[in-house]
């Protein structure tokens, strides 16, 4: 079993970590307990959100387990980090619901069995939270706590320089409560790392420092953190014209999940399967060396989207997935289920038509393609038809074709295509 560092370095996970040899010493007993927080700030998590679970699952995997801390207390607060403005503060009622949507995510994801020793633990800093006083704080945590220091952190500097915007008081005792975060756990479930991204390593030091006033220098507490990751060009990862890549399959379907992660750019891939999988240093090599040889046949990305899509969404939703994947680029679109087509084609042009008109004779394929995407005119969809160009539910359509009710997919869509990759969806009503 490969120790937990050891597994970060070599996929370039590990950022820092606190105390060095005495961490690696500490880490060499299985069974330790470290947790990583999360922000219900929404129902759901981004892959920007999935390095730091992956670090929880490399933690698992070393023989240790993992606490998931959902931040429901210090959600209706807001972590200022990487903020430049104040957030709005939501209800309860709301963090509630978004907790129990990330939930979901980390119970699909996560090995979550009590009767396993190093079985996930998922808590809510609510439950701990809400039943300090406000002199409780003051008196047992505030006065570890240095203004001049706080003062200097890049998330409360940043924000003071800033006139217009400022942190509010509220904001600016974030950093109490997440230190507590961790010397609670400390106490109750006897956690000595805390795991995050490189933008909370000072949370995680106030926190570090917060159980060594508490026990003294000699107990263990200990932080690592993994770096914040970009494309090679130096833009986020999981960002899209079309928005975030969601972890959930209500916000981000299976297919485009899919699809994100076969159209990761060449420079990427070979790192972004040492970030986001569990494939072993052999088999990506093999895999690298695979693909400079034929990148055009994106074995890696292929490779990626399986693994990706497996884990997120399980083997059942990557078989349709693929399924689905070759029947668009194969052209048998008239397999896809109604659903999948609906997924597939969700971001694709479309047009919307009267069904009635497709009675009798029905409707020219000449007439129609001028009033979609594909055609600017009468005469250059005559043009693309007469050059075999355009395709019907992907088969080839004559130049004289007319549509009627019989080339509707499931009662309400057309599927048209020009070339290899312009598609055009008629639906009709």
């Amino acid at each position: 079993m490969t120790g937990f560092l050891d597994e970060l370095r070599w996929r370039g996970l590990l950022h820092q970590a606190t105390s060095g040899a005495e961490l690696e010493q500490h880490l060499a007993t299985p069974g330790r307990v470290g947790y990583c927080g999360f922000d219900p700030t929404k129902d759901s998590l981004t892959i920007g959100n999935l390095l730091p679970i992956k670090l929880l699952m490399h933690w698992q995997k070393a023989g240790h387990r993992p606490i998931i801390l959902i931040g429901g207390g210090t959600g209706l607060i807001g972590d200022p980090s990487g903020k430049d403005a104040e957030r709005q503060l939501l209800s309860r009622e709301q963090l509630e619901a978004n907790i129990e949507g990330q939930r979901r995510i980390f119970e699909r994801i996560l090995d979550l069995d009590p009767k396993s020793e190093r079985g996930a633990l998922l808590v809510n800093n609510a439950d701990w939270l809400d039943k300090l006083g406000y002199i409780e704080v003051l008196r047992d945590v505030g006065k570890h706590f240095s203004v001049n220091a706080m003062i200097q952190r890049d998330s409360v500097r940043d924000r003071l320089t800033q006139r217009e915007q400022g942190i509010s008081y509220t904001e600016f005792s974030y950093m109490l409560l997440q230190a507590y975060d961790f010397l609670h756990l400390k106490r109750a479930m006897s956690c000595t790392v805390q795991i995050a991204g490189s933008d909370q390593y000072g949370n995680i030091v106030s926190g570090i420092e917060l159980i060594h006033r508490a026990y003294g220098r000699a107990e263990g507490a200990f932080g690592v953190t993994a770096p914040m990751v970009t494309r090679a060009d130096g833009k986020k990862i999981g960002k899209t014209e079309q928005g975030a890549v969601w972890l959930s399959a209500e916000r981000t379907s299976p297919y485009a999940f899919y699809q994100y992660w076969i159209n990761v750019e060449d420079a990427d891939v070979i790192q972004f399967l040492k970030w986001f999988t569990f494939l072993g240093t052999e088999e990506i090599t093999s895999i690298e060396v695979a693909h400079g040889g034929a990148p055009h046949e994106r074995g890696a990305q292929r490779e990626l989207a399986r693994q990706m899509t497996r884990m997120i969404h399980g083997t059942s939703e990557l078989a349709k997935v693929e399924a689905a994947t070759h029947a668009l680029f194969g052209g048998d679109v008239r397999s896809l289920a109604e659903d999948m087509l609906a997924e597939v084609f969700a971001d694709v042009p479309h047009t919307e038509h009267e069904k009635a008109t497709l009675g009798g004779e029905g409707v020219a394929l000449v007439e129609l393609l001028a009033h979609t995407t594909l055609a600017n005119s009468k005469r250059e969809a005559r043009q693309f038809l007469d050059a075999g160009a355009v395709s019907v539910n992907g088969g080839k359509a004559a130049p004289t074709l007319r549509l009627t009710a019989a080339d509707l997919l499931h009662g309400h869509t057309i599927l048209l295509k020009r070339g290899k990759k312009l598609w055009h969806a008629t639906r009709w009503k």
